[in-house]
């Protein structure tokens, strides 16, 4: 009985992959049912499984069933096939037509047994289809991109993708007149709907919605690296940028000014995920991008930062004395603002009173008084210092020091007695000393008043599971600026292997470091009217490592690549 039952479960591709030795009986049996149950072809299982590669499976159905295998990724396929079969259908069987002769249409296929996904697309236009097998894995990436070409990517949608998406914190009406198909167009809802969700699953950082004379694209920053996702018809471009003006509460009707908004997207019940909103007018139209301010990034443990252990001993040492100023630099995205919240996660104890003055508050912290800057109600920078010392402050976080008025109150507010934490966007800590002097601040002051300067960059990590080892002389070594005791020592670098959609070459992203304690030769210095070139010679004669040099340290761990370090590091 129960032979009989296995007899009968396994039929088509599947028997011909046992009865060849690629799988057996029992992993096949396993799979067909799965795909019964989840209604998915069973060769879409074993491919995306890494059960039996595409390539072994296209050939042991060609022979079997005497079909042709044909090479997917070099054919041009015309859109007017894909249109006259529907992107519907060509996704529901994974089935790309791609010759069209007289009335007979040859169809791509992965399993040459979908009788049904032929007798359909036959139904449907009207004409004699003929299969040819396919590598499924090429044969998907194939559907994938012809349907983005084919509708900017709206095609590929269901209203079931976005069930995650239903409870967005979005204004219910806007104080301005709006053109509710702007607006409540349902295919570009969707479609903006479906932007948040992938660049969160992608772990994508920023979103940019970009305009141009000839064509409209999304773009996603995925581990500092911009890369495109979409490209809808550039119809789509005033609505697109109307709906997320709306969701972020701005106003519609106002397209000449740039705007600054926030949407608020609930993933369930406990977690939900910021955007903070800008847009830009260019040349063809608004540009807006999204920057995801991910509230756990906020309850990072310095230990996942990726300071060394000297650096992270110098960090916590003076993260804990009661007055002075500690600051974090380095340029937009950088990861300053994960940088200063770990610190601020760390000193956040009931006994301490912490105010925090941002523009704007990218992510809430329980425990601590946030302050909203806002130019238009005269919320400034030096008017919310300005209040906090009247509030019995203990901490004082300052979003960023921009200008002399700032940054006097904030020198004045470490020198009696008060920590003060802050940005600026300056390259690494010696710049940083010389841009506040340059800002109109003391020298005697900046050098009484600072005690430590980080700054920092992001880099790529090397996914783990798809390195390659390289080899360097050490002659090549020595002009990267690795130390001589690292190279004699020996050292085993490593790059990304070949890439693929399951398998990137970089994977995650690790911070490098310049922790820059001020002893008291730096300030001696720092009075005398040393320069930024003085300075970090000074800082490197007293053993502090500055950026190019942590990221050779996470080349020799095997964190990162040197190409990578270069990316970050060089001019």
């Amino acid at each position: 009985m129960a032979t009989n039952e296995k007899t009968i479960a396994l039929s088509g591709l599947a028997r011909t992959l046992v009865r060849g030795g690629y799988i057996d009986q029992e992993n096949a049996e396993k799979l067909f049912l799965e795909s019964q149950k989840k209604r998915t072809p069973f060769v879409n299982l074993i491919v995306e499984n890494k059960v039996v590669p595409g390539a072994t499976v296209a050939t042991a159905a060609a022979k079997e069933f005497g079909m042709p295998i044909v090479a997917i990724d070099l054919i041009e396929i015309d859109p007017e096939i894909i249109k006259l079969v529907g992107n519907d259908l060509i996704k529901k069987h994974s089935a790309l037509p791609i010759f069209k002769r007289g009335k007979r249409l040859t169809v791509a296929v992965s399993d040459p047994t979908n009788i049904q996904a032929l007798d359909e697309i036959k139904f449907a236009t009207g004409l004699t289809a003929h299969a040819v097998v396919v590598e499924a894995d090429k044969l998907f990436k194939k559907i994938e991109k012809v349907i983005e070409d084919t509708d900017g990517g709206l095609g590929d949608m269901d209203d079931d993708d976005f069930d995650n998406l239903d409870d967005l914190e979005v204004a219910e009406d806007s104080p301005q007149e709006q053109d509710d198909s702007d607006v409540d167009d349902a295919p570009v809802v969707r479609f903006v709907n479906k932007c948040l969700l992938d660049a969160i699953k992608k772990g994508a950082s920023d979103l940019h919605f970009e305009p141009y004379e000839k064509l409209y694209r999304v773009r996603f920053r995925v581990d500092g690296v911009l890369s495109e996702v979409a490209k809808p018809p550039m119809s789509l471009s005033g609505k697109i940028a109307a709906r997320i003006k709306v969701m972020s509460r701005l106003d519609v009707s106002e397209r000449r000014v740039p705007q600054d908004g926030r949407i608020k997207l609930k993933i369930s019940k406990s977690k939900s995920i910021d955007f903070r909103v800008s847009t830009c007018p260019t040349l063809f139209g608004e540009k807006v991008v999204l920057r995801i301010l991910d509230s756990d990034a906020a309850a990072l443990q310095i230990d996942q930062l990726g300071y060394e252990k000297h650096q992270k001993e110098m960090f916590l040492t003076n993260l804990h004395k009661p007055y002075g100023m500690f600051l974090v630099t380095g340029p937009t995205g950088s990861g300053k603002t994960v940088s200063l919240y770990t610190g601020i996660n760390i000193l956040n104890q009931a006994d301490i009173n912490i105010s925090t003055a941002e523009d704007p508050v990218e992510i809430n912290l329980p425990g601590v008084n946030q302050v909203q800057i806002d130019e238009k109600t005269g919320m400034d920078f030096p008017k919310a210092l300005k209040a906090f010392l009247r509030q019995d402050p203990d901490i004082i976080l300052v979003g960023e020091i921009r200008d002399i008025t700032t940054g006097g109150i904030a020198v004045k507010a470490a020198q009696t007695g008060h920590m003060v934490m802050s940005t600026l966007h300056t390259n690494d800590g010696p710049q940083t000393l010389t841009r506040l002097q340059d800002m109109g601040v003391q020298a005697f002051a900046v050098a009484t008043s600072i005690n430590l300067i980080t700054a920092q960059r992001l880099l790529r990590r090397l996914n783990p599971d798809n390195r390659v080892e390289i080899k360097m002389p050490d002659d090549a070594l020595k002009k990267e600026d690795f130390p001589e005791d690292m190279i004699k020592a020996g050292i085993t670098l490593y790059g990304p292997g070949e890439e693929s959609e399951d398998s990137p070459g970089y994977k995650g992203r690790a911070g490098i470091y310049q922790v820059m304690p001020i002893s008291d030769d730096m300030k001696r210095l720092i009075i005398e009217g040393a320069n930024a070139v003085q300075l970090a010679d000074q800082a490197a004669a007293e053993g502090t490592w500055n950026i190019r040099r942590s990221g050779l340290q996470k080349v020799a761990d095997g964190i990162t690549s040197l190409a990578e370090v270069n990316r970050v590091t060089l001019e």
